[in-house]
């Protein structure tokens, strides 16, 4: 079964060994956003006016994106992309989890912290997910190769949460972010498609910024 666009974010940011998650933060919003460009490539939302609407309501079959779904096509007054990406934040990052770990490609262990707080690790399990997923990137980023509207969409949303380090840790970071961006910018998807991304980038940029100044805030 392929990975979705959540599934293949969290992979990238779990450490193979220890389990931990890196730029948890970051991430876990942009399993949000990404849980939103699925719904999008499926043909299931679109963005109007800046708010999410519902083009088709049928499941896609994937049960944290179907869970997604039904909390939109549900709510009756619509909601901007950014709002959705709040709300649905939770249930997207353990419907992540959830998939690797029914897709036996991580493993779960609860470990103390301190002798005392539980705390859930995913170690990997199956590393071929990961090696494939990193190679795709490789290519379209590192190589200049064209990518598939679900790798441009995954490129999207590493360039919009600021992620080029864990997607690329050994490249020089200037050249890996000019072609994200490139790549973020182009036409390679459907007009429907574009609107849902560019929304979702624009809201990454917002939240993650918005964090940046509070902790700055926070420590001043």
């Amino acid at each position: 079964m392929e990975t979705t666009l959540g599934e293949e974010l969290l992979l990238l940011s779990l450490d193979d060994e220890s389990g931990a998650e890196k730029e948890s933060a970051r991430v876990s919003s942009a399993i949000a956003a990404a849980s939103l460009v699925e719904l999008a490539l499926a043909g299931r939302i679109e963005v109007r006016d800046e708010l999410v609407a519902v083009l088709d309501p049928a499941p896609v079959g994937a049960p944290g994106l179907d869970a997604a779904l039904a909390d939109i096509v549900a709510r009756d007054k619509p909601r901007k992309v950014k709002d959705w990406m709040y709300y649905l934040k939770k249930e997207a990052v353990s419907g992540a989890s959830e998939g690797l770990l029914a897709k036996g490609l991580i493993r779960e262990e609860t470990k103390k912290v301190l002798g005392l707080f539980p705390v859930r690790r995913y170690p990997e399990a199956d590393g071929s997910a990961e090696a494939a997923l990193r190679q795709r990137l490789e290519a379209v980023v590192l190589r200049g190769d064209t990518p598939d509207e679900r790798t441009a969409g995954l490129v999207a949303l590493l360039h919009g949460a600021k992620l080029h380090r864990l997607a690329f840790p050994g490249a020089d970071a200037r050249a890996v972010e000019s072609r994200m961006e490139a790549i973020a910018r182009g036409q390679w998807a459907a007009p429907a498609v574009r609107q849902v991304v560019v929304a979702a980038e624009a809201a990454l940029t917002v939240i993650i910024m918005t964090a940046a100044t509070g902790s700055v805030m926070g420590g001043s």
